[in-house]
């Protein structure tokens, strides 16, 4: 099991040990380790002791760790998840994998400002995804979807701060999904909203469009829609923006896309702000000014009246998020230079 998760040059004296401030102590670290590691070998008539090997590896992580030495103080914690394993000592194995994979995105960081990169080192990362998976599989072989979102959300977290919010999408789609399962409709939608942020960072329009309204759909189907109304506004907002920038097709409109445009469309069967208009029966109404305002943008686009919504643009600003401000303003590029060519 372990040796997939070590397997990408982060092991002892492996790639995954580089920059990590130990120097000449790297030698002291690779004796200290192997010493432990010598327990674990079976003699004759004579059993390992390896719960006391495994706490002698978690003791030498938090050193390790202490000394910002971060790849040696994961392998240590690898080795911990060995030992537990070994034991049939599923929740610690979890644990110190989901720590091994928590160091090497700390690393990952930290190699990402030291050294002024735009990127990082992929392989740190792929060390953490791969603990993290394994860990995650640990906690839903014990019926535990919970917890196992942890890891992905550790792991988007970390692939955002390091310039890669694209790449933060599919864990944060695992974590959506294993926070479903385990019933916690609330949590879920967060996660497919902060999906569809790093989605519109890596200018995937049709992907973010896609998780905002698998958001709704989740507040629809549960209780998450009456304890969370401003991110809901926020979902309808943004997606109603999206179907402004993308244009698709009557044609090739889905059904959910359908009802929403026409609920802001002048005489649609959902005009006006109300119970039964607005972000509608899962987000809840829009705050009056707000939807009437939008509805006039949804008018004015229809019409390509691009010196009409740069007026609504300037009304709308302060009602909305940055993040929403800059699809108004991809919006208004697209009314100025039709056919694809604003974005």
């Amino acid at each position: 099991m372990l040796s997939s998760a070590g397997g990408s040059g982060t092991g002892p004296g492996g790639a995954g040990a580089s920059g990590t401030g130990l120097g000449g102590d790297g030698g002291d670290f690779l004796s200290r380790y192997r010493l432990v590691s010598a327990k674990l070998r079976r003699r004759f008539l004579r059993k390992p002791n390896v719960a006391e090997a495994a706490e002698q590896f978690a003791a030498l992580a938090r050193e390790l760790r202490a000394q910002e030495s971060l790849p040696y103080a994961a392998w240590c914690q690898l080795a911990v998840a060995r030992c537990a394993q070994s034991l049939f000592h599923g929740p610690a194995e979890a644990a110190a994998l989901a720590e091994a994979a928590r160091l090497f995105l700390r690393q990952e960081r930290d190699l990402r400002q030291r050294l002024a990169l735009r990127g990082g080192f992929g392989e740190h990362v792929a060390a953490a995804q791969s603990c993290g998976a394994f860990a995650a599989r640990l906690h839903l072989e014990r019926g535990q979807p919970a917890p196992a979102a942890g890891p992905c959300l550790e792991l988007a977290a970390a692939l955002r701060d390091t310039g890669r919010p694209a790449r933060a999408a599919a864990p944060l789609q695992r974590a959506a999904e294993l926070l479903a399962a385990a019933r916690l409709p609330l949590e879920a939608l967060r996660c497919q909203a902060e999906r569809a942020s790093c989605l519109l960072l890596g200018r995937d329009y049709a992907g973010a469009l896609a998780a905002l309204t698998r958001a709704q759909a989740l507040a629809g189907a549960g209780a998450a829609g009456g304890a969370c109304p401003e991110l809901l506004a926020r979902c309808e907002v943004s997606r109603v923006l999206l179907l402004l920038l993308l244009q698709p097709p009557p044609a090739k409109l889905p059904p959910e896309h359908a009802r929403t445009l026409e609920r802001y469309c002048w005489g649609g069967s959902g005009a006006g702000p109300g119970p039964g208009g607005g972000a509608g029966a899962a987000g809840g109404p829009l705050p009056p000014e707000l939807f009437l305002l939008l509805q006039s943008a949804v008018l004015a686009c229809q019409e390509k009246d691009a010196r009409a919504l740069r007026a609504l643009q300037a009304e709308l600003w302060p009602l909305l998020g940055a993040e929403q401000n800059h699809l108004l303003h991809l919006v208004l590029q697209e009314t100025l230079a039709p056919a694809g060519q604003g974005l």
